[in-house]
């Protein structure tokens, strides 16, 4: 985050240092007010980082549609930051044809079938209609989840992408099947079932959620989400200085190891740092009179996709 300061006909720089980088706003920020990163000065493109992603919005004809578009280029802006702030690969299609990664932004149609959010080959979608609290949180509870947020389905769709840039044809291909299962078992067929027969009774002792339990490949997403939580859960907390000393367990301030990659032990963080800070935050949201903010349990197996996932990304290719 930065202040900037410009006059009529001079570049933004950041405030209180003139001879720092020259930056301008972002298109969507300058004519729609939907965005608030910056584009160097000395930049050909129009759009920031994150825009620049965007093949298709909403349409603008309808008074909902613009405060729709912001919240979900909001989100996407947080998935966009942990994604660099962990050195993930990022490419637009324009820079990648095969590989590169968009986003489109859709709405249901009279008479045509329902948008559904998901991933294709780079191509993630988000229906629109999901930037609405209300209905997001019908679909929540008529769904039986826990959790159900525009940055989740940022998160998830993005774990498929990067199980296709990552894992698929790689080394890793084999620990993958050995933790997640075969990824070559039938989608359709498992998502069917998952929805006609529910997940299995014991689905909690093996995966981060019920959903995780349809197919390997949304177990990789649904644990992916959940690394992404705890990365960002944790940069917050070490930004903010967070100290916490837990009466029946060791004392320790949240770091930025985990976020930054100084070679911070997973489970060292996962146990000293994550799990006190969600039992904090859960602690403080019941004391409001409100749920859970972190509605999940850790079991064994799932630490173990943790670490793999978190294993994966330490060693990608830099």
């Amino acid at each position: 985050m930065a202040a900037f300061e410009v006059d009529d006909q001079g570049p933004w720089r950041v405030l209180g240092q003139a001879n720092t980088e020259s930056y301008r706003p972002c298109r969507n920020y300058r004519v729609e007010n939907v965005c608030n990163w910056m584009v160097p000065g000395d930049s050909a493109d129009e759009y920031c980082a994150s825009c620049r992603l965007t093949e298709i919005i909403p349409t603008l004809n309808k008074p909902e549609s613009k405060d729709r578009w912001f919240r979900l280029e909001q989100a996407k802006r947080r998935l966009i930051y942990s994604l660099q702030g962990l050195r993930l690969p990022l490419r637009s299609r324009s820079e990648d044809p095969n590989y590169g990664l968009a986003f489109q932004f859709l709405e249901d149609t009279p008479g045509d079938d329902r948008v559904v959010t998901g991933h294709d080959h780079g191509l993630i979608t988000l229906n629109v209609a999901e930037a609405d609290d209300a209905r997001r949180e019908k679909m929540r509870k008529s769904m039986h989840e826990p959790y159900r947020t525009l940055l989740g389905h940022f998160r998830h769709e993005i774990g498929h992408y990067y199980w296709d840039i990552l894992v698929d044809g790689s080394a890793w291909l084999d620990e993958f099947r050995h933790l997640f299962g075969d990824e070559r078992a039938d989608y359709n067929e498992a998502l069917n079932r998952h929805y006609s027969e529910g997940p299995p009774t014991d689905w909690a002792g093996h995966f981060i959620s019920a959903y995780a339990s349809s197919h390997p490949w949304e177990d990789w997403a649904e644990t992916w989400a959940h690394y992404l939580h705890m990365v960002d859960g944790l940069h917050t907390a070490a930004q903010w200085g967070v100290d916490l000393r837990p009466a029946s367990a060791v004392g320790t301030s949240v770091s930025n190891a985990f976020v930054e990659r100084h070679g911070a032990d997973f489970d060292t963080l996962l146990v000293q740092q994550w799990l006190p800070l969600t039992c904090f935050l859960n602690s403080l949201n019941r004391s409001l009179g409100q749920p859970d903010a972190y509605p999940f349990t850790i079991a064994s197996p799932v630490v173990d996709k943790l670490r793999f996932i978190d294993r994966v990304i330490r060693e990608q290719p830099v």
